[in-house]
Formats: C-alpha cells, structure tokens, sequence
C-alpha cells in the first residue's frame, strides 16, 4: 500500500493531468463544437505524455498513450450509451420534441393548394422560367419541352418549391 501511495506522490503531475485531461474531454462531447474544453484536455494529455516521456522514457510514454487512448475510448463510449438509453436520456440537454407539420412547423410553403391552376408564361420555359397565375409570379418547370412566352398553361405537380406544368 505504501508503494502505490508513493507511486502516487511521484508521478502526481502526471496523474493529475491525465484525470483532468479526460474528464475535459468528455465533456467537449456534450459541448457543440470544438472548444476550450477540448483543446485543455488534448493539451492536457500531451503535457501527461511528454511528463511520462522525461520521467519514466519511451516505453512508458507508448504504454501512457495506450492507456489515454482506451480511457477515452471506454469514457465516451459509456458516456454516449448513457445519452441514448441511461439516466442522461432523461435529462434536460436531449431534446425530446420535435418540430412536425402537425405542430404547425414547415419548411417550406405549402405549395400543393396551386396544382390544377391556370396561368400564363412570363417567360419562355425551357424548360425553366418564369409563369403568372392570378397575379402571383411563380418559379415553374415544364413537364419536358419548350413553351413559348404567353402560353396558357397548368399545374399538374408540385414537389416541394418545384412546380411542374404542362401547356394548355
């Protein structure tokens, strides 16, 4: 017991920053983006590995990186099952709602309210321009060919802000 106690205070720089080393890295996991928590621990763990490195030589230093490498591997895996099935799941920092159509979210205007419409091309379609329904200038495509400016035309499709017509 004696002998890891003075393991322990001999290499207490090293153990310090391999420990604080880790746990700034798990938590950059939790963190959006590669911040200061993430360059503190790799900074961390390198001052750890080139402290090994001057006190114990190469094969010790090999062995410490073996060891950081399988922390951090056991860590953020533990971490990660814990965020999708653990205790963590349950927590505030996982987001449990969604945003649907049904809860009024949309990413794009409802464009299917326009199919059977008529119109008249602004522009020449070839098979892409500009068409005129009612007043409300629309980005269309035709079904496959050219359509000549001031033709009548109607909505057969819409997918997504993709607006298909087809000449009258």
């Amino acid at each position: 017991m004696t002998e890891l106690l003075n393991f322990c205070a001999e290499n207490l720089p090293i153990l310090v920053c391999f420990f604080a080393g880790i746990g700034f890295l798990i938590l950059e996991v939790f963190m959006p983006g590669f911040g200061m928590p993430g360059i503190t621990g790799c900074a961390l763990e390198v001052i750890a590995l080139v402290l090994t490195w001057f006190h114990h030589g190469a094969m010790a230093t090999l062995g410490m990186l073996l060891i950081v490498l399988a922390v951090l591997a056991i860590a953020i895996s533990t971490s990660l099952r814990s965020l999708s099935r653990g205790k963590m799941s349950k927590s505030k920092l996982i987001l449990h709602e969604t945003e649907s159509n049904e809860a009024g979210y949309r990413a794009t205007e409802d464009m299917e309210v326009f199919i059977g419409r008529e119109g008249t091309t602004s522009t020449v379609l070839r098979p892409t321009g500009i068409a005129d329904f009612d007043g409300v200038r629309m980005n269309v495509s035709s079904e496959g060919g050219y359509i000549p400016a001031g033709s009548k035309i109607r909505i057969i499709s819409v997918e997504g802000q993709k607006i298909l017509v087809r000449a009258i």
